[in-house]
């Protein structure tokens, strides 16, 4: 019989956690583009997630092996943990990705990033990783900043429904995801559980993409290739190395930096201006940020 699993508050320590957290927010930032470059892409929003994967699975692999790990012989006992995140995986980036092309930007952002919020819920419940009060109402600012961040353009109608659910689906997947990736990494290294589980994600999205009758092979390759390596190697790459270290809650709370970065893209890029509220938003998710890394105060009183 199984022990239960202690209680504990959902803290690291902050001289093992800092590099990690620099990865979360770094990873955070360079998935924000993957919107931006899936929108360039001349092949259809399923094909655009197989060629994320496919491009960037052997770069992963060849990373991997160049570190000293051996993918395949440390991942014995863990194949169908990895084979499931790869699925997983594969749902999130073609549902999303049809999502964008059947709602408001601001809608497939939000709902898609709907993780943010499950994934702490798993560490609270499931995990035991209980917040302390400042992580809480870190939690509770970083929620409020992203709904004023987006809430003005969101709108719910029923001509958006469609892709509503899909991104909201989206989230609950990436979610297990998570789930399933922070399990492999308590014995695996991140890049050779990322690669493995990058090629489990690969032939599902393909069969999806020819099964949707999309336009699989691409004219422009570039929108492509900076994908695969702006999202799937360097974003993914450091948020599964982040998962290993860090609690789901700062975990779900980084989440919510996506919106920001994507809001300011769309700015630069598109002329999408952000209002005053907007900027609010933005500086209540900054501030969760710094708050989630405070460590305790007995912690402060101590040094």
């Amino acid at each position: 019989m199984h022990e239960a699993m202690p209680t504990r508050k959902a803290i690291a320590a902050p001289s093992r956690s800092a590099l990690a957290f620099a990865a979360l927010i770094g990873g955070n930032v360079a998935l924000a583009f993957g919107p931006w470059f899936v929108r360039m892409a001349d092949v259809g929003p399923v094909a655009a997630g197989f060629w994320r994967i496919t491009l960037a699975a052997p770069l992963l692999l060849l990373l991997a092996r160049a570190t000293g790990s051996r993918p395949f012989a440390q991942s014995r006992g863990l194949g169908w943990l990895l084979i499931a995140s790869g699925i997983l995986f594969a749902g999130d980036l073609g549902t999303w990705h049809v999502g964008i092309h059947h709602t408001k930007l601001a809608n497939a952002t939000l709902f898609g990033n709907s993780a943010s919020l499950i994934f702490p819920l798993y560490g609270f419940f499931i995990a035991r990783a209980w917040p302390t009060r400042t992580q809480g109402a870190a939690l509770l600012l970083a929620l409020i900043g992203a709904l004023l961040l987006l809430g003005r353009s969101a709108e719910v109608s029923p001509e958006n429904l469609i892709g509503d659910v899909f991104c909201l689906f989206a989230g609950v997947l990436y979610a297990a995801y998570f789930i399933l990736m922070a399990r492999a990494r308590t014995t695996m290294q991140p890049l050779p559980a990322l690669a493995l589980s990058s090629l489990a994600a690969s032939p599902a999205l393909l069969i999806a993409a020819l099964a949707l009758g999309e336009q699989v092979v691409p004219h422009n390759w570039v929108p492509l290739l900076a994908l695969a390596l702006a999202s799937q190697v360097l974003g993914q790459g450091l948020m599964t190395f982040a998962l290993g270290q860090l609690s789901p809650l700062v975990i779900g709370i980084a989440l919510l930096t996506q919106p920001v970065v994507a809001a300011t893209i769309g700015w630069i890029v598109y002329g999408e201006r952000l209002g005053a509220v907007d900027l609010i938003g933005a500086a209540l998710v900054a501030v969760a940020l710094v708050l989630v890394r405070r460590p305790p105060r007995s912690d402060r009183e101590a040094s």
